[in-house]
Order: structure tokens, then sequence, then C-alpha cells
């Protein structure tokens, strides 16, 4: 690609071109041997139509039918909101063609390690965390006293903010500001348990006051995030007459893990006199247990113990074409060094079906990817939406106009690999390979369930920019574009902007897996870790009572 080049073709068969920069009617725009009169403007990021297209007509785009023309459509011509909707094409499960897949080559790769933290049942985590979490939304408070009074003297804390506060004050008034008031930052204060990484916290709003369901689901995440290799040990609040009951917890772990064998620290207030009686013990229990947390430090382990997931969220017109198949290729590399990927985001593979059923290796995997997508159709109908609405205001504004459209990109997070599994919100992946995962679109839920599917780095692709982060997993920020890698450095992880000036995309994929050994090893904390952005959020699927 040309320093001059003005438009992209992301498939030979697509109908639509993208604009690299904003085109002005009367500009004409070249690819290859054809060239088109610009007939309205063109925003950057957004497309134009290559030839006339009549009502009812399909448009192409990533080489599959991503809209339907609802008004006539001229060559040159934008693609809105008000001459396309949205069309996915009905999906055959009789086909039958075998899946071949042509590998990466990875030899640079063959034997190297990253320094892993190496759990006795033999799983790998990436971190090694104590965590705290209520099952009540009642002891959320509590759970953040716990927190408070564990980070700062341990050496875990930063609080640039509260600094500054004192600084303003000391301006206001004129007095000198007592930064003895201030916890320690971290790098600059001896952590008595170096090899645990931090205390990490979960606060949700669920139960209570909800169905049985969601609360059997809640304690099935949690029961995961306690069983994650990256957790050494876990305090647990309860109030006591909540839907999540201690017991059913409890119940969620030994299914989650029969053999699980960590620290569990577990608390009810309604069986204390006094919540700070009941604080006083929590903090000297936990505080005893870190020291067993603090035994296992890092060793090298090979690169198939890596579990990433992909996620993108905040996307935007060139999601698709830049940071996604970058994102897409690491994949495909982690999988051909044996390791494990987890794509998610059902909403968000709407119109692509037809091509990740051929890729399931087994023909229950497909049956079950497409139930669960018309079960989640369904879902949808009945209050009254469609997965179709899933393009939000910025993503339009971005240029992705359809979910068909968003879904072709969105899915090339996935790579090309072979489907090895599809699992249902809060299912382990158990193999190699790649697995689909269904969760809804929205960033925190969708990252919060592919983590509580083991994975250990999660890749997170963003065109606006999004803070979105994890309490036990780092979560790498992937731009797909260089002006939002400059704009929010302080969020941006990994710029595959060069991708649309024309870098080769295995050279960044290359540089973006390298970063990932470098998580996974502890060699580089993750932005959002950096900001304390510690995010979590179960999906809720019934009606409050």
């Amino acid at each position: 690609m040309t320093q001059l080049q003005k438009v992209l073709c992301i498939h030979p068969d697509d109908s639509m071109l993208v604009a690299l920069s904003d085109l002005a009617s009367g500009d004409v725009v070249q690819w290859e041997d054809e060239s088109i009169l610009i007939c309205t403007p063109v925003k950057g990021k957004h497309k134009l139509a290559r030839r006339a297209f009549a009502v009812g007509e399909m448009l192409s785009l990533y080489g599959v039918p991503v809209g339907k023309a609802i008004e006539p459509i001229r060559r040159g011509e934008a693609i809105t909101t008000l001459n396309l909707k949205h069309y996915a094409a009905e999906v055959d499960l009789s086909a039958t063609t075998p899946y071949r897949w042509d590998a990466p080559d990875v030899g640079a790769f063959h034997g190297m390690t990253f320094s892993g933290v190496v759990r006795p049942d033999g799983r790998v985590g990436t971190a090694n965390y104590w965590l705290i979490f209520p099952l009540v939304f009642c002891e959320n408070r509590n759970v953040e006293h716990l927190r408070n009074a564990l980070e700062g003297p341990l050496g875990y804390a930063t609080n640039d903010l509260a600094a500054l506060t004192l600084s303003l004050m000391s301006d206001d008034i004129g007095a000198e500001a007592d930064i003895s008031l201030l916890d320690v930052p971290a790098p600059s204060r001896m952590r008595p348990f170096p090899n645990l990484d931090g205390v990490r916290i979960i606060t949700h709003a669920g139960g209570c006051g909800g169905t049985r369901a969601d609360a059997r689901s809640l304690c099935k995440i949690l029961a995961a995030y306690a069983d994650h290799p990256n957790v050494a040990g876990i305090t647990v609040f309860s109030l006591g007459c909540q839907n999540a009951q201690i017991t059913m917890f409890q119940q969620a772990l030994k299914l989650q893990n029969p053999a699980f064998d960590k620290p569990c620290l577990i608390y009810e207030q309604q069986q204390w006199e006094s919540e700070s009686t009941m604080m006083k013990t929590v903090l000297k229990d936990t505080l005893s247990s870190l020291k067993q947390a603090n035994n296992i430090a890092r060793q090298p382990v090979p690169l198939s113990q890596l579990k990433i997931g992909v996620k993108c969220g905040g996307s935007d017109g060139f999601s698709g074409i830049s940071a996604n198949p970058a994102m897409g290729l690491v994949s495909d590399m982690v999988v051909a060094l044996g390791g494990s990927s987890i794509l998610a985001e059902f909403p968000e593979l709407c119109g692509v079906e037809a091509n990740l059923i051929a890729r399931c290796e087994r023909d229950e995997d497909k049956r079950r990817f497409l139930g669960l997508m018309q079960d989640f159709e369904r879902r949808a109908v009945s209050v009254g939406t469609s997965l179709s609405e899933n393009p939000s205001p910025g993503n339009i504004r971005d240029g992705l106009i359809t979910d068909a459209m968003k879904s072709a990109g969105a899915a090339k997070k996935g790579g090309t690999s072979p489907i090895v599994s599809v699992l249902e919100y809060g299912e382990q992946t158990d193999k190699s390979g790649l697995a689909l995962l269904c969760t809804p679109g929205g960033d925190v839920e969708s990252v919060s369930g592919i983590v509580a599917s083991g994975a250990n780095v999660v890749l997170f692709s963003t065109g606006m920019g999004t803070p979105t982060g994890n309490p036990i997993v780092p979560v790498l920020k992937i731009s797909s574009n260089t002006r939002v890698a400059t704009k929010m450095a302080d969020l941006i992880d990994f710029d595959c902007g060069p991708v649309i000036e024309g870098a080769p995309l295995s050279v960044i994929a290359t540089q973006l897996l390298n970063m990932v050994i470098a998580t996974a090893g502890g060699q580089y904390q993750a932005k959002a870790d950096r900001l304390q952005q510690y995010d979590f959020m179960f999906w809720k699927r019934d009606i409050s009572l």
C-alpha cells in the first residue's frame, strides 16, 4: 500500500472499498485497475460502493454478505444506515467439505519459554494473586475494606490522585502537605511477599434479588475465578440470607474442580456479633494465608501453556483490517505452538456462522454453535430487540454500519485455525486449539467470561479506545489505528496502525506475540493493570424478583 493510497479492498469479491481517509464528492480513487468517481462524501473508515446496486441486492465485505440495499446505491456512493440494512446468510449444516488449515510458521518461537506460575496440579498461570470477593452485593464494602487494609502495607497500592489532592490543598491553604498520609507507591516499598503479585478483588451487583438460576450462574463464575491458575487462594464474604448461599458456592467449586485445594477462607457476617470483630479475624486469617501463597515462584514453561482470549470493543472501521487480523494471526501462532485461544462475543459472529461451522472439527460442535446462536437470537427477540442491533452509535459513526459487517471483521480475531470446542458461558477450555465461547458483546461481561473459561492473557482490540481490564488476568489493549494509540497512550499497549500504512501483518503479529510472552512472564505490565482497571461483570440472564 503506497502513502497516497486512498482506499482498500479487503477481499477480491467485496462489493465495497474502505476509505482510508475522508473523500469528497468529485474525488477519483484508484484500486488496481479500477477507477471510481466519488459521488457523495465518504468519511475515513467508511465504505463506498464499487458498482451500482438496486434495492434488494446483497453487498459483501470480507468476502461474505453483510447487508441488503434498501435504497438504490450509486457507484462511488457512501454506504450508510440509510441505504443498507443488516443481512446474514442462512446456515447449512449439511455442508461437508473438509476444512484444511495452513498453520503459520512458528519456527522462530520453538523452544521459547515464559516465566509462569505452576500450580501443584500442573496448570500454569501468568500471575499469582490473592483474590477477595463477596457472594452478594451487600458485602462489597467489606471486600473493599479488606483490600484497602492489605494493599498499602504490603506494597501493592499507589495513589497518585491522593498525592495531587494534598498538593492542591497545600497550594490553596499555603501549608505544607503531610505526604506521610499517603500510601507509599509500590515500587518504593519492600514487599514482604515478593512472589505474590497482588491482592485483587471482585465486586458485583448479584447474589440476591434475582432468580436462583442467576445465583447459580454467579457462583459458577466465582468458582472458576477461584480455581483459575492465576489465583493462589481466596477470601469470601457472605451475608447469610442471600440467594447465593455458601453451600451453593461450595457445590459450584466442587463441580469446577473436585480436587480444589487452595486456601479458601469464607465468612458469613450474620454469624458474627459485630462487623469489626469479623473484619479483624478476616484480616488476621488472610494475612497468615498470604505466607502460603508466597511459596510459589515463577519458573520457565513452554509457550504451549499460553491460553489467550481475543476480544474487541470500541471497534472502528479499521479494526477488522489491522488489529483483529493481527490478533487472529497471533491466535493461530499460539495454536500452532500447542496453546489455546478463545473467541467470544456471539452477537458479533452473526453473519459469519457458515465459516465458523466449516472450521468445527466435530459435528456436535457445529450443532451446538448454531443452537447457541439461535437461542441468543430468541432471547433477544423476546425482549424486543435483535442481534442485528449490536453495533453501537460509536461503531456506526466509525464505519461499522451493520452487525454482519461488524461481525465479519470481529471474527478475524479468531484467525483461521480449526475449532476444537464450543463452550457455554463459564465452561472451561480443556483442549489445545481454538474454542468458541458464548458471551454477550459487552466488554466486561465478555472478558469476565473469557477469563472464567481459563484464559491467562487477554488481547483486546479497540479503534476508539477503552480502559477495560480484569482482576486476575492481564488485558492487553491493541489499537487499530495510530491516532488512538497516540491519543490514549496511557491505555493502549500495542499499535496495529502500521498495518493500515502497509506494514506486513506477519511482522506486526510477531511483535504482538512477543508482547504476549513478555506479559505472561511478568516482564511487561499491561496498561490496564498499571491503571488498576480491574473490571468484573457476570452475564445475568434472568429478571430481578
